[in-house]
């Protein structure tokens, strides 16, 4: 229990300090980074965590069902806009797989240098 409560209690400052920042980061990402923190610096020991993390991990299936629903919903939606959202798909997929190439050189000819 005391596990689940830190895990909520880090989501909860998250949000509240996305909030205060006029949601220029999610607040899940904050409550994520404020946990890490909090693990590294040794305030929040892993045993305490491990169980409900475990938990929440084993169950994080059914919090796909909504996603998965929403989409089936959708499905005229999507499949009347299939070409849109295949072209955006491959034109992004591609400048993901560019730009990493490009650091990759960047980054390896620094390290050889």
């Amino acid at each position: 229990m005391k596990g689940l409560f830190v895990i909520l209690a880090c989501w909860l400052v998250g949000n509240c300090l996305s909030i205060a920042i006029n949601g220029y980061l999610s607040g899940n990402i904050i409550g994520m980074l404020l946990l890490f923190t909090l693990l590294c610096c040794g305030v929040v020991k892993g045993e305490t965590v491990r169980g409900a993390a475990k938990f929440l991990l084993g169950t994080m299936a059914l919090f796909f069902v909504p996603f998965g629903v929403g989409l089936i919903d959708s499905y005229g939606v999507i499949m009347e806009n299939i070409w849109a959202i295949v072209v955006a798909t491959l034109i992004s997929t591609a400048g993901v797989i560019v730009a990493v190439g490009w650091v990759f050189q960047l980054l390896n000819r620094k390290g050889n240098g």
